[in-house]
């Protein structure tokens, strides 16, 4: 079974126009991007908007990733001349820790402030990230503030706006950005995520497609979870969930969209485990 999903709604449109246009006014792009999905969530458009203004990677959700693959993953983007941070915006967010890296990224503008006495002059960041990556919570947190919307469904912060912190950092905020097409695999893990909104999707055939790749990387996860086998085929674990959740309709037919949404909602709020379903 495949899924065919593409995704540019006319917003998406306007985000890159916004991101090319005020490039000009900040020092640094950071690119919030899901730990769980690290390089799903890295949108390929970025490279060729920002082309060498300096950029810094936040891996936000790492409270739902894999530690040993977050430091895998960092490494990865280092070697690549790409700071990397993995935090959880919903519990702390280290701003000495970005404005440190940020001063080492910019060492050459720095030099010169230090030439006149300047010793922490503001830095301006552009945020960018997919759809449900977290940006407004990050912001938010680091600005100690509800400045940015934010809701469990992508694409509620819809329009620039910049956000002043509590310490020389300044950022500009933009719309949660997509790109117009996508393989499968990025795709799914999308979905998987939330990045792509459930409404548009066949959840049922997503969850399908969640616990075939479950079963091949985190077999022990299901096991743990929903007291399954996880060497049986993915319908038949499907329907053992629903069963063992009491998702059933009249009839005595399974109710496979509330079952759907028990085991992605398991997921994306960490119960199912730390997973990351990307390798670095």
């Amino acid at each position: 079974m495949t899924m065919n999903i593409n995704w540019f709604p006319g917003h998406m449109k306007k985000t890159k126009e916004i991101i090319i246009d005020n490039l000009k006014l900040v020092d640094i792009v950071l690119e919030i991007i899901d730990a769980r999905i690290p390089n799903s969530s890295r949108n390929p458009m970025l490279d060729e908007i920002i082309a060498d203004k300096p950029r810094m990677i936040i891996m936000n959700k790492s409270d739902l990733s894999d530690p040993s693959e977050n430091k895998k993953w960092i490494d990865k983007f280092k070697s690549q001349g790409i700071p990397a941070i993995a935090m959880n915006s919903k519990e702390n967010v280290n701003v000495d820790r970005i404005y440190k890296e940020a001063k080492n990224l910019l060492s050459e503008k720095f030099k010169k402030n230090e030439e006149k006495n300047i010793e922490n002059p503001l830095i301006r960041m552009m945020i960018v990230g997919v759809p449900n990556s977290g940006k407004s919570t990050f912001i938010n947190k680091v600005s100690k503030k509800k400045g940015a919307k934010v809701g469990n469904r992508p694409g509620i912060t819809q329009s620039k706006q910049w956000i002043k912190t509590g310490s020389n950092i300044q950022l500009l905020d933009t719309p949660g950005v997509l790109w117009p097409k996508f393989d499968e695999e990025v795709g799914l893990h999308l979905s998987f995520t939330n990045a792509i909104k459930d409404e548009v999707l066949n959840i049922e055939d997503l969850t399908l497609k969640f616990l075939e790749e479950m079963k091949e990387t985190k077999p022990e996860a299901l096991k743990e979870r929903y007291g399954i086998n996880p060497e049986d085929p993915a319908l038949t674990i499907y329907e053992a969930i629903a069963k063992r959740r009491g998702a059933i309709i009249s009839g005595g037919d399974y109710d496979y969209t509330r079952t759907a949404n028990i085991i992605l909602n398991d997921f994306r709020s960490g119960k199912l485990g730390k997973i990351t379903l990307e390798k670095a």
